[in-house]
């Protein structure tokens, strides 16, 4: 790393040092706090240094944004986000995504299901749904994974399957046509934690986005991340890249 212009190197401390160590006249001498100083400030320098170099675009600086956006953001989620959940016949008989997976969800035992009674409607004329409520088991894949759609609905929680871990930081493309707010797109490979009912055939054949992206762990497939650069360093930033 190169040393900032203007500032103490270590040889002016050393070379101060041995003058202190010398004979001297009392007009040449250095009062030993002085010393001291210098080398409290040089102590302080390298540290400093490194922490102005966060925002540097460097392997190092991405893997740290990385593990913690990952840490806080690296869950693999259904966009389940609220239960429980209501499948009528019209759903059933489209054979719409909720109606395709929750079955599964319900044999693997994360739900269970009941008949529910529900006003008639020009959508629903027979006035019936099958209603999906998490079992103990599916409650502990309800996380707090917070995600605000393009209405700007908030949603807290969210039906989870696996849990992505860094690999390595494999490259970046930076993006300066905004020299005040600089952005990242950083390809890395992963680790990953799936559920135990992931290893489930049924699971597998219904959710084949996770199952993607289970089998691409270890280096066989690549994830991206956007970041800018904030007053602390690099930010994740949410949706796609």
């Amino acid at each position: 790393m190169t040393r900032p212009v203007g500032l103490p190197s270590l040889a002016n401390v050393r070379s101060a040092l041995n003058l202190y160590s010398q004979p001297q006249t009392s007009d040449m001498k250095l009062p030993f706090h002085k010393i001291l100083m210098m080398v409290a400030v040089l102590s302080v320098l390298p540290a400093c240094s490194k922490h102005d170099d966060r925002n540097a675009p460097t392997r190092e600086n991405f893997k740290a944004a990385l593990e913690d956006v990952l840490a806080k953001r690296g869950d693999v989620c259904l966009a389940m986000f609220d239960w429980p959940m209501d499948l009528t016949p019209a759903d059933a008989g489209a054979g719409s995504r909720h109606a395709v997976q929750l079955p599964v969800f319900e044999k693997l035992g994360l739900a269970t299901s009941t008949v529910v009674a529900v006003p008639k409607t020009e959508e629903n004329p027979q006035g019936v749904v099958k209603r999906y409520a998490l079992t103990d088991e599916g409650r502990k894949y309800y996380k707090p994974h917070a995600y605000t759609n393009r209405n700007g609905v908030e949603h807290p929680n969210d039906f989870c399957a696996a849990q992505i871990k860094l690999d390595k930081v494999m490259s970046w493309e930076l993006d300066t046509h905004d020299a005040q707010h600089p952005s990242a797109v950083v390809s890395y490979t992963y680790q990953i934690e799936p559920a135990p009912w992931m290893q489930d055939a049924d699971a597998q054949r219904v959710l084949p986005m996770v199952t993607r992206v289970i089998n691409g762990a270890g280096g066989r497939l690549q994830l991206h991340q956007g970041f800018t650069l904030g007053e602390h360093g690099w930010v994740a930033t949410s949706g796609p890249v």
